[in-house]
């Protein structure tokens, strides 16, 4: 069976960017609705799941304010808002009422596809990896534990992070910055050294099992079981 597409609604008292909207986010696979004001966005929402809504503040009948007030109180449902308006206080009400992301009139329909993709990752549910074991080496990530020959060891945060991140890139050649954007996501404004600086604390950690990650010149590390050497 073929995979459902994910619908979006978008709720919009102009017909044209209405139009524009759907025309390019049906072209990407998208399935879209349309409603022209807030009480019609209700009314779809009530009657056909959708997966993410894109809603105009500046609406007949019912504002974009309030359609997000009313979303939040019984649905998570992923929302967007669009706005003319550009003070700040508005884009704080936004997110006060529970939107997750605000973008401002006028917008790239590109940048517009990157901000819907960027937020249904992040509300789309990640299995969790089953417990990891290699040469006595245990991660459990459901308890958030690791252990070296049943041994529990105390990491920080970024170090389990860091450790989660290469296990589940066994054989890898990971570049400092890759792991930069991997672990400490894109806003992190330090320099690449931090990498080696945390990498160095892990493998103390790990003990003889540190050993698993290897050194790659010119590159970065990878994890690989067999633990040749640094």
């Amino acid at each position: 069976m073929p995979d459902t597409p994910t619908t979006i609604l978008i709720a919009d008292d102009e017909m044209r960017m209405r139009r524009i909207i759907c025309d390019y986010l049906t072209i990407k696979g998208y399935a879209v609705l349309e409603a022209a004001d807030g009480l019609q966005a209700l009314a779809v929402l009530r009657e056909k799941p959708v997966d993410l809504v894109l809603l105009d503040v500046m609406m007949p009948y019912m504002d974009g304010w309030e359609v997000c007030r009313r979303i939040r109180q019984n649905s998570t449902v992923p929302v967007i808002m669009l706005t003319a308006r550009t003070q700040e206080e508005d884009e704080l009400q936004g997110f006060t009422l529970g939107a997750d992301e605000y973008i401002t009139k006028p917008f790239s329909l590109k940048i517009l596809l990157a901000r819907i993709e960027a937020v249904l990752r992040r509300h789309t549910p990640q299995p969790t990896p089953a417990p990891t074991a290699a040469e006595g080496l245990t991660v459990d990530t459901a308890g958030r534990e690791v252990r070296i020959d049943g041994r529990p060891i105390e990491l920080t945060y970024t170090e389990y992070e860091l450790l989660i991140y290469l296990i589940n890139n066994t054989g890898i050649a990971l570049s400092r910055d890759q792991i930069l954007n991997s672990v400490w996501r894109f806003d992190y404004d330090g320099d690449a050294r931090t990498v080696d600086t945390h990498i160095k604390k892990l493998r103390s950690k790990l003990g003889e099992k540190g050993a698993c990650i290897r050194t790659i010149r010119g590159i970065g590390y990878k994890y690989e079981p067999k633990g040749a050497d640094a």
